[in-house]
């Protein structure tokens, strides 16, 4: 991605490394919403495979 510096490596020895931990807690937040997703859409056969899709179709004029 880019090339680490003295500067970087100080403040990851300051302060952790932030771009590592934010990835790490982005992928717990996906597994957790991908599992509540899968526990949805088996408890709720007629629910919208997403929460965009209306659940039912609009009326035609």
């Amino acid at each position: 991605m880019f090339q680490q510096t003295p500067v970087y490596d100080r403040l990851v020895a300051e302060r952790g490394d932030i771009p590592v931990q934010v990835r790490g807690e982005a992928d717990r937040i996906h597994r957790d919403l991908a599992q509540v997703l899968r526990q949805t859409s088996t408890s709720q056969p007629s629910a919208p495979h997403s929460v965009f899709e209306p659940k039912t179709p609009p009326r035609a004029l």
